[in-house]
């Protein structure tokens, strides 16, 4: 690939060819065209720092980049959730009734979830505390394990796939 020669023609040429779609997935995600932009370029900027994460044996650039964008769009969400969280949390409210009900029923149900994710197996346990509890990506899942990307995604995939017939049990979702 030519970016990784620092072919800097060969960058907006990708841009240029890429660019739309990735703006677009990221678009789906962010609902904000400065945030999806921003995904875009740091996607880019990512490739241009780092051309040998491409591996051309395991598929084409286009879907590679356009999980890149995906990716980093729903990282940019947490990020969002996170800060507004932590500002939430700073106002001094006073409880309703309505609000401590809610609170009760956050922790029955978190009780349910926290069951049934220690009826999963040690390393699909691992692989979705860190997706969803600890709010990483795939690919930081996999980093922090010391796994292969596909081996943390289908810990994730299968661990999700054991735990719903439990939560469907303990009637936290429809069958």
């Amino acid at each position: 690939m030519a970016v990784a020669r620092r072919d800097q023609a060969a960058l907006g040429a990708l841009f240029h060819r890429y660019g739309g779609s990735l703006f677009c997935a990221a678009l789906r995600v962010l609902s904000s065209r400065p945030l999806a932009e921003e995904v875009v370029q740091d996607v880019f900027v990512r490739l241009w720092r780092n051309p040998e994460r491409f591996d051309p044996e395991r598929g084409p650039l286009r879907p590679f980049l356009l999980a890149q964008a995906h990716g980093r769009a729903v990282d940019v969400v947490r990020s969002e959730n996170a800060r507004r969280r932590r500002e939430a949390g700073g106002a001094n409210t006073v409880k309703t009734l309505a609000t401590i009900e809610d609170d009760v029923l956050d922790f029955v149900v978190g009780e349910k979830v926290r069951e049934a994710v220690a009826a999963l197996c040690r390393t699909e346990r691992q692989a979705i505390s860190l997706a969803y509890f600890g709010g990483h990506s795939y690919v930081e899942v996999a980093s922090l394990l010391g796994i292969p990307e596909g081996t943390a995604k289908s810990r994730i995939r299968s661990g999700l796939a054991r735990l719903r017939p439990a939560l469907i049990e303990a009637g936290l979702t429809a069958p």
